[in-house]
């Protein structure tokens, strides 16, 4: 049975375009996996703490020396990478924030971004992933007009910064649907909604 991970960040609970657009493409990996199954993890309505001292001694300590209390530190961490592991597409929903990715997704990314687990480094290779490498789709809302192409692109730090995380713990089919305008240009929402829902329809597969 597949699984998609959807992770949804946004702090509007409701009114969020980052939560519809992804909803449509929900919708349309559902439409191509009858028996596949979705696990959500919102992280607005259960947020992951930010990792502290012992997670951090958790994760560069060998698996056969870590104490209870090391393995309960990390324990959060081993859960969240495995449901990256075992999913077979990822969804994550991304309002921008300030021009990056909202601090609940950050939390979360640095549970999961992990030596060992998620990445490795040898001589050889220096960093490479160990997430095997499956679709990942991107919902961004952005509240202004101009950040995709346009004058504001230079701050976005959105798109790039999510590609290169993903693409270091080895998944490279990244695709973006991205809506903008959402709080002061409906004309300029409604055309990249267009766009938005056409390239779903396309690339979601």
């Amino acid at each position: 049975m597949a699984r998609l991970l959807r992770i949804d960040c946004s702090s509007r609970l409701q009114a969020s375009q980052s939560r519809e657009l992804a909803d449509l493409v929900q919708a349309k990996w559902l439409a191509g996996h009858s028996r596949g199954e979705v696990l959500v993890r919102d992280l607005a309505k259960t947020p992951v703490p930010h990792i502290a001292d012992a997670t951090i001694a958790g994760f560069y300590t060998a698996a056969d020396q870590l104490t209870p209390a090391l393995r309960q530190a990390t324990a959060l961490s081993d859960a969240l990478i495995a449901e990256l592991v075992d999913a077979d597409a990822l969804l994550l929903s991304v309002p921008i924030y300030n021009f990056s990715i909202p601090s609940a997704l950050k939390a979360y990314i640095d549970h999961v971004v992990r030596v060992g687990h998620t990445f490795g480094f040898d001589d050889q290779r220096g960093f490479f992933g160990m997430v095997a490498n499956k679709p990942a789709y991107v919902a961004a809302a952005y509240g202004a007009a101009g950040y995709i192409g346009g004058n504001l692109a230079p701050l976005n730090f959105l798109e790039p910064y999510l590609k290169t995380l993903l693409g270091f713990l080895g998944i490279s089919d990244v695709s973006f649907f991205s809506v903008e305008g959402t709080s002061i240009d409906p004309a300029a929402l409604a055309a990249t909604r267009r766009s938005a829902e056409a390239e779903i329809a396309e690339r979601v597969h």
